[in-house]
């Protein structure tokens, strides 16, 4: 259990600090809060005259993880006083946040702190990199301010930037509430403190301001419905060593509610090799990529699969380790609604909704970092069932196709009860009927030919007697043994002989004739699907079809069905199916109950055929039939952080060959 302590001063404002303490008591974390006064020669000398020395250490010991939510003054005077009383260590690891901290500031706190400093501060890209955002016809601001070049404007501080687009924003929605003609009267409105009666435009109002999206001197404003302004930035800066310059400070991230983390937090040296270097590994779940491998007791999870396998080739022909965990949504990521992107390398679901339901976006880097402190870090890589995509490539890389990925169709074996009349199905009518006259003539005409024989009583005891001795008779029996027919009422006349055999001969003919049909009925009448392609199921109505919500299956055929430029209209009319109502009543959330769906109802499930094929060829009750769109427009890869420096490596490096079903 890892423990941190934030330490805050009494009147700083610390927004959404109990959402992070409530996902730190889920995740594990032992947190503590101290807060600081202003006099920080009275903290630690407090600290001294209480405590005792064993508490002393455990609390030095705390120290090493911290995260400082001081005034920049504060927290100098709070860095030197741990400095000097032997409370801080070399190998601590503090991050200070501050939305104001100017870079003179940042420079005394990484020279006087004597481990490792992080820092969060707020940035406007959009307001420096545009010297006009707040020259409008509708606003008087002095040109001092539109100036970036003017040391004045970079000066000020940044709940001076907040205030005037706070008024900028009040009066931008009360224009908007007159042009819509949708006021409400202010007269009954009173600001003495003991009336209780509120304003009737009162939610009306807040609705507009946060509906409204405006651009002023912190760049573009656009709130969410928890009233988070979805574009604010902030940027990470930590210390850096060098042999010229000694302790310095270097960017490391930026972050945003949209991307995340745009950067690597990690300080390695990658040679032209990857030997020795130690990838956190995530990874989905699904079969036959990845599957749960039974673990020893106290041992480390541990995964088997055809990826596992590519990750197993690579780590023992490039030399580098792997340590590898399970995404805990179990998602492999898709675009949001508000344009931001659910990665399986950008971190643990827990810290979107973390995102979602804190108030303050300085509150929500900070538990990025206080997870990636623990040792919850972002993933070095990505590897399962991932299909690369124009839309997954802009938000990570890519290495090259490690296997082609095609759409395929997993349907439940029709399996119809058969009548008693289809053991007549192997021959035509015509024939059964050609077999029904044969009977009868055939025996009218053996008995014409017994009748005519003349058969004399005086020579009937010699004929018995002489039957198993003669070439004929000897005959006779090695062809009725041929027909499998019985010898046992010996037939003397040949022509009823020649009668009889043909007879035979025509019955085995025929009889092996029906077996043989009747095998290859029976075979293609269970196996018979009349869906086989995209096309046919498009242009059937029996049965129903979708596939998983959000994946990169369902972005296709969206992509797709609503492109007006694609000619094949059986994309259009797959999406409409796929889509019905929203996607509430075809398609499911996992590939697990895609499956069970398909066998329990009519319902076809489109996935990768890979993984179709691998749920077919296992399936316990050989109930369940893949078939495969013949369009390998894509393929599987592994994915890793932007800019990563293995992706080359990885890229060119042949995989041995793996089987995909052993």
């Amino acid at each position: 259990m890892i423990i941190f302590i934030i330490i805050i001063i009494i009147k700083c404002y610390v927004g959404g600090l109990k959402a992070f303490l409530d996902q730190a008591s889920r995740s594990g974390l032992d947190v503590s809060l101290q807060q600081v006064e202003r006099n920080v020669s009275k903290v630690f000398l407090t600290l001294f005259s209480t405590m005792k020395t064993e508490e002393l250490n455990r609390y030095r010991d705390s120290l090493r993880r911290a995260i400082l939510l001081l005034s920049p003054r504060v927290a100098h005077a709070f860095i030197n006083q741990a400095v000097e009383t032997n409370l801080a260590s070399k190998d601590s690891h503090w991050i200070y946040a501050n939305e104001e901290v100017s870079d003179a500031d940042i420079m005394d706190l990484v020279h006087t702190s004597l481990g490792r400093l992080t820092v969060i501060r707020q940035i406007f890209p959009e307001w420096r990199n545009n010297n006009a955002q707040c020259r409008r016809k509708n606003q008087r601001v002095k040109s001092l301010l539109c100036e970036p070049q003017e040391e004045y404007l970079h000066s000020l501080e940044v709940s001076s930037l907040y205030l005037y687009d706070s008024v900028l924003m009040l009066a931008n929605a009360f224009y908007r509430k007159l042009e819509d003609r949708k006021w409400h009267s202010m007269a009954s409105l009173s600001c003495m403190r003991k009336s209780t009666k509120p304003w009737n435009g009162g939610w009306s109002m807040l609705d507009t301001i946060q509906k409204g999206r405006i651009s002023g001197l912190t760049g573009l404003m656009d709130f969410r419905s928890n009233g988070a302004n979805s574009h604010a930035q902030f940027e990470v800066l930590g210390t850096a060593y060098s042999e010229t310059f000694g302790k310095d400070v270097k960017r490391l991230a930026v972050w945003d509610s949209f991307r995340g983390m745009n950067g690597s937090l990690k300080e390695s040296k990658v040679d032209s090799g990857m030997q020795g270097v130690l990838l956190r590994v995530a990874t989905v779940l699904e079969e036959p990529f990845v599957m749960a491998a039974e673990s020893t007791l106290g041992q480390p999870k541990r995964y088997k699969g055809f990826s596992i396998d590519v990750l197993d080739a690579l780590a023992k022909t490039l030399g580098f380790k792997y340590e590898i965990y399970q995404v805990a949504d179990g998602k492999y990521g898709s675009a949001q609604p508000n344009g931001s992107w659910d990665v399986i390398t950008q971190g643990q679901s827990s810290l979107g909704i973390l995102q979602r339901d804190t108030d303050s976006l300085l509150i929500v880097c900070i538990v990025c970092l206080c997870v990636m402190l623990c040792g919850i870090q972002r993933a070095d890589m990505a590897i399962a069932a991932i299909t690369i995509t124009p839309e997954r490539e802009g938000v990570v890389d890519f290495t090259k196709r490690y296997l082609d990925y095609s759409v395929g169709i997993l349907m439940s074996k029709s399996v119809e009860k058969l009548s008693i009349f289809s053991l007549l199905a192997p021959f035509d009518l015509s024939v059964w009927v050609c077999l029904c006259a044969a009977v009868p003539v055939v025996g009218v005409m053996i008995f014409i030919l017994r009748r005519v024989q003349t058969v004399c009583s005086r020579q009937s005891a010699a004929m018995v007697n002489t039957a198993n001795t003669s070439l004929l008779n000897t005959v006779w029996i090695v062809y009725g043994a041929f027909t499998q027919q019985g010898v046992d009422s010996m037939v003397a006349s040949v022509s009823v002989r020649i009668a009889l055999g043909s007879w035979w001969l025509f019955t085995l003919i025929v009889c092996s004739s029906y077996t043989a049909n009747l095998t290859v009925y029976l075979t293609t009448h269970r196996l018979d699907n009349t869906v086989r392609s995209l096309q046919d199921l498009a242009q059937q109505s029996g049965v129903n079809y979708g596939t998983v919500r959000d994946s990169a299956v369902f972005e296709y055929f969206k992509m797709k069905g609503t492109n007006p430029l694609e000619q094949d209209s059986t994309f259009s009319e797959l999406w409409r199916t796929i889509n019905k109502h929203q996607g509430q009543e075809n398609c499911v959330h996992s590939l697990a109950e895609g499956i069970r769906k398909v066998k329990q109802e009519a319902y076809a499930f489109l996935w990768d055929m890979a993984v179709l094929e691998y749920a077919a060829l296992t399936d316990d009750e050989c109930s369940l039939t893949a078939t495969s769109d013949p369009q390998h427009t894509k393929g599987y890869g592994i994915a890793l952080q932007h800019g990563s420096p293995h992706r080359d490596i990885l890229s060119h490096t042949s995989v041995p060959p793996v089987s995909l079903y052993s």
